[in-house]
């Protein structure tokens, strides 16, 4: 009897083994898992349940779990990950987006799943200040989002996120910060993006992102 199929024989049939097999599937090729995503619900509440055992299953793959019970997500972090091979723009971005959630948290302007509205003009501007550069094409912008996606740190905003905003605002002007950035990018983020606003050069920027585990492959 595998290691699944003895765990889920304790649940008298609530779950199956498939159910957790799926759920670690998840956790692993995704990282972050929300419950607030409608899709995610099941998985997150079997984690949340089962985190010993979640934890003993992928504790030989060097990777550990982290249950936030109060903004309801669940992340795995590799102990021993490298980064990924993020571009510029890709590092630059998220450190901008790690300082807009951080001035959002600071002024209570998160919503009760800990996100984040954030403006594009607003980011745009933002992020002018903080490299001096311009913010990406917008194909290549848009391209660098569907990746924070799989992050986990960003998501499309919706009708319900605007619900405070003009009833004719454009949906396609804002996205939601996650709160899982708080572990895709760590306490040092911010001090990395005073660097590069201190005149350090792309180049030293990308040596950091490489010698450091904080942006999930």
């Amino acid at each position: 009897m595998s290691y699944w199929e003895l765990i889920a024989s304790r649940t008298d049939g609530q779950y199956t083994t498939e159910d957790f097999e799926s759920a670690a599937y998840r956790l692993v090729s995704e990282q972050v898992i929300y419950h607030s995503d409608k899709h995610s619900r099941v998985a997150y509440a079997l984690i949340e349940r089962f985190a010993r055992n979640f934890e003993t299953a992928l504790e030989p793959l060097g990777i550990d779990i982290q249950v936030n019970s109060l903004l309801r997500y669940v992340y795995a972090k590799p102990r021993h990950g490298k980064a990924g091979s993020a571009s510029v723009n890709q590092t630059l971005l998220a450190l901008v987006l790690r300082s807009l959630y951080d001035e959002a948290i600071r002024s209570g302007q998160v919503n009760d799943n800990g996100e984040a509205l954030c403006d594009l003009i607003e980011l745009d501007e933002k992020y002018r200040l903080a490299t001096g550069r311009e913010l990406p094409s917008r194909a290549e912008f848009d391209a660098i989002i569907k990746q924070f996606r799989r992050w986990g740190i960003v998501k499309v905003a919706d009708e319900n996120s605007t619900d405070e905003l003009d009833g004719d605002a454009d949906l396609n002007l804002y996205i939601m910060i996650r709160p899982a950035i708080f572990e895709i990018l760590g306490d040092s983020a911010l001090q990395r993006l005073g660097s590069w606003s201190q005149n350090k050069t792309a180049q030293d920027i990308v040596n950091k992102e490489q010698e450091s585990d904080e942006v999930a492959e």
